[in-house]
């Protein structure tokens, strides 16, 4: 399914569903002005298209003790495919990476971290990261507070 073939109301329901996922078909039925039983053929053929990914519940960190947030600027090496692949495939090992993107420009990779306090994650850095075969290079950003968030696509 293409941008293209995405009506008014397959728009409207991936912004109502971006905002409140947990909703039941009937109110997003209700939300978006057409009955539940096309509504619900609507959002299973988002579904299966893979443009709807999946369904979480947004947490706090700080109320769950996970109190600090850093992102890590990281250079490889070398950027073969084989290094960039391998690097890739271990932040899949390592829980305090919570999300992880390939870039361009100074850095190789950006990594978003989550752990429970400064100690544990300069343990990972150190011992984990830095120590990883194929880097050269990390630079730490940690985080004040967030001051924004919201879903990751503005339809």
């Amino acid at each position: 399914m293409l941008r293209a073939e995405l009506d008014a109301i397959d728009i409207k329901i991936l912004k109502e569903l971006q905002r409140d996922g947990r909703m039941t078909n009937v109110e997003l039925s209700e939300r978006v002005g057409i009955s539940a039983p096309p509504c619900l053929r609507r959002v299973r053929k988002l579904e299966e298209s893979g443009i709807i990914q999946g369904y979480h519940a947004a947490l706090s960190g700080p109320k769950l003790g996970f109190d600090l947030v850093a992102f890590c600027m990281v250079g490889l090496k070398h950027q073969s495919e084989a290094n960039l692949k391998s690097f890739a495939a271990a932040t899949e090992q390592w829980p305090l990476v919570r999300q992880a993107w390939m870039v361009n420009g100074e850095s190789d990779f950006l990594l978003h971290c989550v752990a429970d306090n400064l100690t544990s994650f300069q343990d990972f850095v150190i011992e984990t990261l830095t120590a990883y075969e194929h880097v050269d290079t990390v630079k730490t950003l940690l985080t004040i507070r967030q001051v924004k968030r919201l879903g990751l696509i503005d339809i």
